[in-house]
């Protein structure tokens, strides 16, 4: 049960801050870091509604509420799980290069305590083994990806390599590239999105495009695989390789949503029923391709995946519909297994 419960009220002055940093300004509340856990253990709502990141920004007149629990002894150290095993596809004394499957949540969040990546890597590693730049829950965290999205992401064993692969992210040395089937026919082999990205007014669990002064730049590049007929209860389809310059929340979901070419099978931000989205229950987003200079030894590092079944079921599926690959697609279809 909570001790106590604290309402806040967002002024003038606080307008456009984060939220784990506006909490801690207020007298009663602890530290940021601390703030930052009320904030993922979903003890703070934002004019009702749970807020999802400590780093979302409030605004003027928001109400903020936040339940501070009794205090508890809690032991600094992240349950490992041995159950949950890791795909990994390269180790060294320094960092991980993992295949995340789908389902699995990165760290841990409100009904996901012991059953999270993070708690993979504290059995693969031991939690003396792992950077906690992120905090004690996200050990070895570099960058995350949804839930529901699978493929390839980094882990770091140290502080400071940690750091230096999220400088190389910053940097955008660190070539990240995803496949996604899009619903419609994209028209251009090839283009670039360039946006802001804030946290939907509307609705907090969603992003959106925004051209507001506090929205964060996102940039994705694209170029067309394979493109497939329209059919009865569709309209066509469009194998997509898309190249992350900045690393935003649900950033290639919204940017495809943007372009009106959602991506198959999400539930947030795409459309259609079940035939539409030809059964696939997540969103047709996988992280095939990983490539960047290795922070210790200086090697080039480059690791490519295969997609999963079920995705590789949908593109089985269209098969007949298939309207021919672009250049492009006859170079990575093959890498990705299809």
């Amino acid at each position: 049960m909570p001790d106590c419960v604290i309402e806040l009220l967002v002024g003038p002055s606080a307008d456009g801050m984060r939220l784990d940093s506006f909490l801690a300004a207020n007298e009663g509340l602890p530290s940021r870091s601390a703030c930052a856990r009320l904030i993922e253990t979903g003890a703070v709502t934002i004019n009702q509604t749970p807020a999802t990141s400590k780093s979302e920004r409030v605004l003027l007149g928001d109400r903020i509420v936040a339940l501070l629990p009794e205090p508890e002894v809690v032991s600094p150290v992240l349950r490992p799980n041995p159950a949950i095993k890791l795909d990994v596809r390269f180790e060294d004394d320094y960092l991980l290069v993992i295949s995340k499957q789908a389902g699995l949540v990165c760290h841990p969040s409100p009904g996901h305590t012991d059953d999270t990546l993070a708690n993979a890597l504290v059995a693969h590693c031991g939690p003396d083994h792992l950077g906690m730049l992120q905090g004690e829950d996200r050990p070895g965290i570099v960058h995350r990806l949804d839930m529901d999205t699978s493929g390839l992401m980094l882990a770091a064993k140290d502080d400071a390599t940690q750091q230096a692969l999220q400088d190389l992210i910053r940097l955008r040395t660190l070539d990240r590239r995803y496949v996604t089937l899009v619903h419609g026919y994209v028209a251009a082999d090839e283009g670039t999105i360039t946006t802001g990205i804030a946290r939907s007014r509307r609705d907090r669990l969603r992003m959106s495009v925004s051209s507001d002064p506090l929205a964060r730049e996102a940039i994705t590049t694209f170029r067309v695989l394979e493109r497939f007929e329209a059919g009865r209860f569709d309209d066509g389809f469009t194998l997509l390789e898309c190249h992350l310059y900045t690393g935003r929340t649900h950033q290639i979901r919204v940017h495809m949503r943007h372009i009106n070419h959602c991506c198959v099978g999400d539930a947030l931000y795409g459309r259609g029923d079940d035939r539409m989205n030809k059964g696939l229950r997540r969103q047709f987003l996988h992280s095939w391709h990983v490539s960047f200079d290795h922070p210790v030894t200086g090697a080039h590092i480059v690791c490519a995946d295969t997609l999963p079944d079920d995705l590789l079921d949908i593109l089985e599926s269209l098969r007949p519909d298939s309207m021919g690959r672009t250049e492009a697609g006859d170079v990575i279809c093959p890498q990705l297994g299809v």
